[in-house]
């Protein structure tokens, strides 16, 4: 990976913020909108959908109460081809997790990377259709135990190698229930994903809050998902009580903004503030002398205190006074300098 471009995975505030609108519309074309334009006010990375068909998606016949709940949260090809459009008009990355392959052809084109959701985790014939298009692939892992998750990641690098570069795979921590508990975040588990499969990492939020978000982008987290509303109060689909709003994202970048720059960048030497303060001097011990030392006389372990600030020899270098000679005389608490005072 060229070491100048940015990242797939990155955002504007550093790690890519992905606003899930889902299913938070609950079927209407003019609730999808005006989300729409909250989370692009709000200055997510990337806007996110959920492109399905109930049919396509839940047995009826089995289970008749989840088909018709999906089927009441679809909207058309046209309307999710306008919200992809508002995206792009907006310079926000617009994304969905595709569960109708049929609907992947005409949404492809407004995709960067494709996002397998928890419930596809194991659908191996969707994410082969995925690693087959070649784009980045986004993959949560809820439900899932790490034998799991294991299986599908090497189905995928098995497929194609370049999904061995973690620009081409992500892979998020989840936990698919509404709402979690901050333990069931289990956040440790992105480490063990990262040098596990040496891919990139996130988290996917279904707390309440923000505070699991914060965790993990501390934790490394490239990509952080999190539900978007406008509102918590009155609403009945659970989606919305673990989802954001505009100016929650809005004070959840600023975090972050602040997060990052406290993590610095790693190297570590003095800092600006501390050399424009001089407390590498004052704040350090030097080497000075008890009593008044005559030029040719021995100076002893005994002769010697060691105080702040450090002027002449510095205190780790104490073991090349003891027993060296006095260049001439040498006042009590007088900074003292090899080979002028000392040799």
């Amino acid at each position: 990976m060229d070491n100048n471009k940015k990242s797939i995975w990155s955002g504007s505030s550093g790690p890519l913020l992905i606003a899930e609108i889902g299913g938070n519309h609950e079927g209407s074309f003019d609730d999808a909108k005006r989300l729409t334009s909250l989370a692009i006010k709000s200055s997510a990375d990337c806007i996110k959908f959920q492109l399905y068909k109930g049919d396509s998606l839940v047995n009826h016949k089995l289970n008749q109460t989840r088909n018709k709940h999906f089927k009441k949260f679809e909207l058309s090809k046209k309307e999710n081809l306008y919200l992809a459009e508002m995206c792009k008009e907006a310079d926000v990355i617009y994304n969905a997790s595709v569960w109708d392959l049929e609907m992947l052809d005409w949404i492809d084109p407004y995709l960067t990377f494709y996002k397998i959701g928890s419930g596809d985790m194991t659908s191996f014939p969707i994410i082969k259709e995925f690693v087959l298009r070649g784009k980045p692939i986004l993959l949560s892992t809820g439900l899932s135990s790490m034998k799991e998750v294991l299986e599908t990641v090497n189905y995928i690098k098995n497929l194609d190698k370049k999904f061995d570069d973690p620009e081409m795979l992500c892979v998020l921590q989840c936990t698919s229930m509404y709402p979690i508990s901050e333990s069931e975040s289990n956040l440790e588990v992105m480490s063990k994903y990262k040098s596990l499969f040496g891919c990139s990492i996130g988290y996917s939020d279904h707390t309440v809050g923000s505070y699991a978000l914060k965790n993990a982008t501390i934790m490394g987290a490239n990509v952080l998902e999190f539900h978007f509303t406008d509102s918590r109060n009155e609403k009945q689909f659970r989606d919305h009580q673990v989802s954001l709003t505009c100016d929650e994202v809005i004070e959840l970048k600023k975090d972050i903004s602040r997060i990052n720059a406290s993590k610095g960048n790693g190297v570590k030497k003095p800092q600006q503030s501390e050399i424009d303060s001089q407390h590498i001097k004052t704040f350090r011990r030097g080497v000075y002398l008890k009593k008044q030392i005559r030029k040719g006389d021995i100076i002893k372990k005994e002769d010697l205190i060691f105080l702040r600030p450090n002027i002449g020899t510095h205190s780790k270098d104490f073991e090349l006074v003891i027993n060296s000679k006095a260049l001439k005389n040498i006042e009590p608490l007088d900074p003292i300098f090899l080979n002028i005072d000392y040799k």
